[in-house]
């Protein structure tokens, strides 16, 4: 959507999307993402408890924070509003 070298917006599309196992986003931006439509389950590493995001739930991530998608609907579309800021 809009990029430059201190911020990057993005629409990502995800049904049924599951990173792969044992592979994690590791990314040198702080990221703030809105889940517009759908579901979606994240996982961060290290931490036990895994975070379900619903419509209009939305979400800050540090940079180097590893994080990865556990789980988004097999049957309906999940539309992320995703913005990398920062150095």
């Amino acid at each position: 959507m809009l990029q430059d070298e201190n911020l990057k917006i993005e629409r990502i599309v995800s049904r049924g999307h599951v990173s792969p196992a044992d592979e994690w986003y590791d990314q040198d931006r702080e990221e703030w993402v809105l889940l517009v439509q759908g579901e979606a389950v994240l996982e961060f590493a290290g931490q036990p408890k895994l975070i379900k995001l619903q419509t209009g739930d939305y979400l800050h991530i540090p940079a180097h924070c590893k994080h990865r998608v556990n789980w988004t609907h097999p049957d309906k579309d999940s539309i992320w509003l995703a913005i990398h800021f920062g150095s």
